[in-house]
């Protein structure tokens, strides 16, 4: 799955997303100002359109990870804003964290 992202500075959302959430960055090009990251079947591509907001409503990235909890607090405490930890009747934890632009990337915890 490829998730397509626009952001207002490419190079503060490529160190959220190769440092702070801890992405491999696969692909840079400074020319047209855009960049690949993945972590497992996901890809998370990124490209600098300043005049563009993020849509709340658009595409989510679902990134799993192993303890949603402990992400949390160690987003939070590098100033990443992050929602409430939402449990799925014992079988998933989700959480949602904003790039610096607001688009919306969404932790998942496997609890089966």
């Amino acid at each position: 799955m490829r998730i397509w992202y626009r952001v207002s500075d490419l190079d503060a959302a490529r160190a959220f997303y190769r440092d702070t959430l801890g992405l491999t960055e696969t692909f840079v090009d400074q020319g047209e100002r855009w960049a690949s990251f993945e972590r497992g079947v996901t890809e998370i591509v990124i490209g600098e359109a300043a005049e563009e907001r993020a849509d709340a409503d658009g595409p989510v990235a679902t990134i799993d990870v192993e303890d949603v909890k402990s992400e949390r607090e160690r987003l939070a405490a590098v100033g990443v804003e992050v929602g409430t930890v939402l449990e799925l009747h014992g079988a998933m934890r989700l959480l949602d964290v904003f790039d610096p632009d607001g688009n919306r990337i969404q932790l998942a915890e496997d609890l089966a």
